[in-house]
């Protein structure tokens, strides 16, 4: 389970879609070179954001290509999303009890 912010932590805007984070359930710790891939260093971003990344990439092209922020909003497919969420709440949560690649659409294609 991630480590929580607290209520009074500054957390600034997002990484990737720029949105102010607020403390709580909105927002996640992401490792830019996943764990599996050797990486330590982790930074505060948008709990819907940080999906997003996942859904998109996977964690070898996430470690050799796109380990910074810089390298991952210039996608399109990550320029479609943030268009999108820039219209969102800052506390945001998009299907939190739905992980991983096909998101909420994994149910009904069973």
């Amino acid at each position: 389970m991630p480590i929580s912010p607290t209520p009074d932590q500054e957390l600034g805007p997002c990484p990737i879609c720029g949105r102010m984070m607020v403390a709580g359930d909105s927002v996640d710790r992401h490792h830019w070179t996943p764990k599996s891939k050797g990486g330590t260093d982790t930074e505060w971003l948008h709990r819907v954001c940080h999906r997003m990344i996942h859904r998109l990439f996977d964690e070898t092209t996430l470690a050799r290509d796109l380990n910074t922020p810089e390298k991952i909003i210039p996608h399109p497919d990550m320029q479609t999303f943030i268009r999108w969420i820039r219209k969102k709440p800052v506390d945001y949560v998009d299907w939190p009890e739905n992980a991983g690649r096909y998101g909420r659409n994994r149910r009904r294609s069973r």
